[in-house]
């Protein structure tokens, strides 16, 4: 089964519209069809941008979010980092390039082609949700 890491903004975007993300976190990780990889670190990040006012325009999100959370945290394997990675631009991002490392991640899936410059990380291959949903999804 693929192991993945979706970045924040992956989670945002599949509460808020029904495109690439929505698909790759309702009919592949709820599905049971792939296996999300998390860290503690990762997971106070989806908390505190998931729980952020501003998204309180959209409806239900709240509610979405919240149930979305505890799908997380029941269904993703959960591992603690023990190295120490800085490659990206925005440090608050290596946290996630250190869970590639700890996991073995197949995926990384960000939105974030600013900071995520890199094609790979070891061997872990970083891509776009559209991209993964076209040529990698199982």
């Amino acid at each position: 089964m693929q192991k993945l890491i979706l970045d924040t903004n992956v989670l945002v975007s599949a509460l808020i519209q029904n495109n690439f993300p929505f698909k790759i976190v309702n009919e592949l990780f709820i599905e049971d069809k792939v296996k999300l990889c998390v860290s503690e670190k990762l997971m106070v990040e989806y908390y505190e941008v998931l729980r952020r006012p501003k998204f309180t325009i959209y409806p239900d999100f709240v509610a979405r979010a919240e149930a979305l959370l505890v799908d997380i945290e029941a269904k993703s394997i959960i591992y603690s980092p023990r190295i120490v990675v800085d490659l990206l631009s925005d440090k608050d991002d290596n946290m996630i390039l250190e869970l590639a490392d700890t996991c073995l991640a197949d995926y990384i899936i960000t939105g974030n082609v600013n900071d995520f410059t890199i094609p790979t990380y070891k061997n872990t291959l970083i891509v776009n949700p559209r991209e993964y949903w076209l040529t990698y999804q199982p």
